[in-house]
């Protein structure tokens, strides 16, 4: 959905072995910064003090569908990660992960810590954003291009969230967050579509149930993910 409204190059600056610890990242994102995976991958940036330079690129032109992107990528999709002459599409967060700062993916022989996560992870990609992207979309975004809010489809897919929040309130009392007592990258992916739900009238899901009400107030609290979300900053570094 909405989520795929970015469009993210990193381009190899040193060699491998000083890659993610040295480089500033080359960024190339939508006409504005307001799609949810360019702040998922700037969220992990900050979180890991990484540098970056943002390019800035009019998808509602087309640019992805331009012979320049798709000599990166000839499907015109995003993102793109580079690396050399290696080129993947996916997510850029777990790459960046890698690098140094804080870890927000258990790597370790911790295989039970590292399940966890990864679970977490699975979850959100197969139960919590489907639903979430819905709503962003149909609350969020379709007013942006002045389009009607389809507002069936709202209850029903509520509905379906409700499900899945009070799967996340039970996990939530018994852990500060969702995959240990640390924030981890499987509460970061939850963050994008959360913070434009909590200004639409989705919001009472999250705030009715106590231990999920708490965790959100957390993540979306951090200096991090308030620093992704700030559109002035983005502009301010545009080349």
């Amino acid at each position: 959905m909405y989520r795929q409204l970015a469009t993210i190059i990193v381009t190899r600056r040193s060699r491998v072995k000083n890659y993610l610890t040295k480089m500033s990242i080359r960024f190339m994102g939508t006409g504005y910064p307001y799609s949810t995976n360019t702040r998922r991958v700037l969220a992990v940036l900050h979180e890991k003090g990484l540098s970056y330079d943002p390019i800035t690129v009019d998808l509602k032109a087309g640019d992805q569908k331009k012979p320049r992107f798709l000599s990166i990528n000839p499907f015109g999709q995003v993102p793109v990660f580079l690396d050399g002459d290696l080129k993947l599409t996916g997510d850029l967060e777990l790459y960046l992960n890698k690098s140094r700062g804080t870890q927000l993916l258990n790597y370790t022989k911790a295989t039970k810590k590292m399940g966890t996560q990864r679970m977490w992870m699975a979850i959100e990609s197969f139960e919590f954003d489907p639903l979430t992207s819905i709503l962003t979309w149909e609350q969020s975004i379709k007013p942006m291009y002045g389009l009607k809010t389809d507002y069936k489809v709202v209850n029903e897919t509520e509905a379906k969230l409700e499900k899945v929040l009070d799967i996340y309130e039970e996990r939530l009392k018994k852990s500060s967050y969702l995959a240990s007592n640390s924030f981890t990258m499987a509460d970061l992916y939850h963050l994008p579509n959360i913070q434009y739900l909590m200004d639409t009238h989705t919001k009472r899901l999250f705030k009715n149930r106590p231990s999920v009400r708490r965790w959100v107030t957390e993540i979306i609290a951090r200096p991090a993910w308030k620093r992704a979300c700030d559109v002035k900053a983005w502009y301010h570094k545009k080349n």
